[in-house]
């Protein structure tokens, strides 16, 4: 038949002349019957035969096989003592390659042998070795830093045989770990689960060096130390260990230690601008990521480090605290610690339009904590007022773009800005102020937003501009409005938090002096202690 192979083709072939491809055991796994097959054929040879029967007879006389492989009974004519299945007057010649370049070359085996194949054997492949990556309980650290630690550890622990009381463990946390000092109580709790009173040196080194301390960087650190076991976050009771510590040992509010009823309130303002700047989830669960983000864990060191604590502008200023406080207790009229709309009308001597107010109190920009429907809690207010004089921050810009976004689609379109600017536009009127038309205002905001699809403004072209402020006070605070039409620097440089809340600590701490004075007790106000802006 046309196409078949016979046995005496078979014979005629000479496997070195067709420079097959090596066979790899992954080829002969593919086709387990390949070997088999070979190895019938060529077990049926003549020569084959004569082979097997003079080996079984030096077998049995004890003859080396060896002797048998070079005997010239075996395929004389042949280069090996197996017999071939193709005579060699057949061979077709190699085509004149060098044998380093042929793809043919034969992998030596390890260790002599007289027997050879047709099938080409090669080597297992090298495996290259993985270094580890994943460490499920942080990465070891190098032993140059370890070395380093425990020494430092044996220096503190030096003479203190049953180990330290929380009092003397302060320079460990600073020294050793490199932790804000106000960090050392909570720490000290942290290893001492038991509450001994006493941390020995195998506690610490079980803690803070087989605890995989020394390769976490600072801010994951702080979060272990803050949070709960058994969370996978921050709450603000978290942060409260690490405040009475602050307001206990730091220099710049031992006059607080007097009134500890303003020390809780400063406690609760410092958590409430922590969340409002870190937690931009608005979860109340600070995440490691959030942590990572913000500025606050420089913020602590600084304040380790700055006697004044009102240099600390992040977070812990008390002047900063002061302002907020005075503000909200200035519009809280009965003092019951809430307000309602018509108390929030009166901030900023009444510069807000009464629609903008609705929208805050219909918390769409951010849910009261406060549990008393229509009224603003202490947070609420902290909040608002962070949101209110720091309009260009992210969490301000965030928080008042939801406010103008009535339909809670993510644009804002011209009708909504219109009808929040009808207000303004009245209060103009009703103040003999020049009006200035809609249609006008609607075209300087797009110049100044610049957004990437005409007509509609989203938040990311909001946080994208550096004069979102300026935009929500051309809506719906008409003060800050006509300051900027004016161009007034000295009202616009107020836009910033920082400046805002030292002009108002200045001037409420005026009033207080003036109050002292007419109440005979206090010192006048000196003008010179007065900072420039």
């Amino acid at each position: 038949m046309e196409g078949a192979v016979s046995m005496s083709d078979v014979a005629a072939f000479q496997p070195e002349a067709l420079q097959l491809p090596e066979l790899s055991p992954l080829a002969l796994k593919a086709n387990p019957f390949l070997a088999e097959q070979l190895f019938s054929q060529w077990f049926s040879l003549p020569d084959t035969s004569r082979l097997v029967k003079s080996l079984l007879a030096a077998a049995k006389t004890g003859e080396p096989l060896n002797a048998v492989g070079n005997s010239s009974t075996t395929n004389a004519g042949s280069g090996s003592s197996i017999p071939s299945m193709f005579p060699s007057g057949c061979t077709p010649p190699l085509s004149p390659r060098s044998v380093s370049g042929s793809p043919r070359t034969v992998k030596q085996r390890v260790g002599p042998s007289s027997l050879g194949s047709p099938l080409k054997v090669i080597s297992e492949p090298v495996r290259e070795v993985i270094p580890q990556f994943y460490f499920k309980n942080g990465r070891l650290p190098p032993a140059e830093t370890r070395e380093r630690c425990l020494f430092d550890i044996d220096q503190h622990f030096y003479g203190h045989v049953d180990g330290l009381q929380q009092n003397e463990f302060k320079s460990v946390a600073k020294d050793i770990c490199k932790l804000p000092s106000f960090f050392s109580t909570i720490l000290f709790r942290r290893i001492d689960v038991n509450g001994v009173g006493i941390i020995t040196r195998d506690q610490f080194i079980d803690y803070w060096v087989k605890g995989n301390f020394l390769t976490m960087d600072l801010a994951t650190q702080v979060y272990i130390i803050l949070k709960q076991p058994d969370h996978e976050y921050l709450t603000q009771e978290d942060f409260r260990p690490i405040l009475r510590e602050i307001l206990s040992t730091h220099p710049g509010l031992e006059f607080l230690q007097s009134t500890p009823e303003f020390q809780e309130r400063y406690a609760e303002t410092v958590i409430y601008r922590i969340f409002h700047y870190v937690n931009r989830s608005g979860t109340s669960r600070l995440t490691l990521k959030e942590l990572k983000r913000s500025n606050l864990v420089a913020a602590m060191l600084q304040v380790d480090d700055e006697e004044d604590i009102n240099k600390v502008l992040r977070y812990f200023s008390y002047e900063h605290f002061y302002v907020i406080y005075c503000k909200f207790w200035e519009l809280d009229t009965d003092h019951d610690f809430l307000i309602d709309k018509e108390n929030l009308i009166r901030y900023g001597n009444h510069a807000l339009t009464y629609r903008i107010v609705d929208r805050v109190f219909s918390q769409v920009a951010r849910k009261f904590r406060s549990k008393i429907e229509g009224k603003m809690g202490y947070e609420d207010f902290v909040y608002f007022i962070l949101s209110e004089e720091d309009k260009s921050s992210e969490p301000g810009i965030e928080f008042w773009f939801n406010c103008i976004d009535l339909d809670g689609n993510g644009v804002l379109t011209s009708n909504e800005m219109q009808f929040f600017y009808e207000e303004q536009l009245h209060r103009m009127e009703c103040m003999a102020q020049e009006p200035v038309l809609f249609e006008d205002i609607l075209c300087q905001i797009i110049d100044m937003i610049g957004p990437e699809t005409d007509g509609l403004v989203t938040l990311r072209d909001m946080k994208r501009t550096k004069l979102a402020g300026h935009v929500f006070n051309i809506l719906f605070n008409l003060n800050k409005f006509i300051a900027f039409e004016s161009r007034d620097p000295f009202l616009i440089r107020q836009a910033k938090w920082d400046r805002f809340a030292h002009r108002e600590y200045i001037r409420l701490s005026m009033e207080d002096d003036a109050e002292d004075v007419s109440n005979g007790s206090g010192d006048v106000w000196d003008e010179s202690l007065e900072a420039p802006f």
